[in-house]
């Protein structure tokens, strides 16, 4: 038997295109077997290299609407002219397997979840200066320079919202990043809130009930 609840955790991580979430993201649920990362729905063309059902659901624009209006997504929202949205019956599956959640979503879909109901542990990643951050999204070479200075622009609105999460990455090196998000995803799974007292009483049956 677990000794943590059955009831998973929801990460949510956020940061300006290039910042490196979506890298950390994987990287850490490659390497944490409790920890899955849900792959977010979008109507943005493949990029070289990206697999669908690994990288993203890759829908047409109807179809992401007709999920959006019957509810299917937990949080959607327009970013850089595309559509990104994070689907209902995705995280249901994964924390109906037990497992925990960590999602890379942007701001505008954050402040939703932030907004309902639902419990998350918010993150925010930042690359180490806006210089950095523009190197990075032209070293990727897949993005015009149009689509380059429109990510740089949203950049900016997206960093004022590091206030409202819960902590803050300076991704400056993609090791210690991952250490950072690592350490954060166990302390909050250490949490007393989360143990299984039925676990506790099973193996220290001495300790009594209190």
């Amino acid at each position: 038997m677990s000794y943590w609840k059955k009831e998973g955790l929801l990460f949510i991580v956020s940061a300006p295109s290039g910042a490196g979430k979506t890298t950390l993201c994987k990287e850490l649920a490659g390497v944490m077997p409790t920890l899955a990362h849900s792959v977010s729905h979008t109507t943005r063309k493949p990029r070289p290299g990206e697999v669908e059902g690994e990288h993203y659901y890759f829908i047409d624009e109807p179809a992401f609407k007709g999920m959006a209006e019957s509810g299917g997504f937990v949080e959607w929202a327009t970013v850089h002219g595309h559509l990104y949205g994070t689907s209902k019956a995705e995280l249901e599956r994964l924390f109906g397997q037990g497992l925990d959640v960590i999602l890379d979503i942007d701001t505008q879909g954050a402040m939703q979840v932030m907004n309902s109901r639902m419990k998350g542990v918010f993150i925010f990643i930042l690359p180490p200066s806006m210089q950095e951050l523009e190197n990075r999204l032209r070293g990727r070479s897949s993005d015009g320079e149009e689509e380059i200075q429109r990510r740089l622009k949203n950049a900016v609105a997206e960093i004022k919202s590091y206030r409202y999460y819960n902590y803050i990455i300076i991704n400056d090196n993609i090791l210690s990043a991952l250490e950072a998000l690592k350490a954060i995803v166990m302390a909050e799974k250490s949490r007393i809130s989360n143990i299984d007292e039925q676990w506790v009483k099973e193996n220290f049956p001495t300790i009594g009930g209190n």
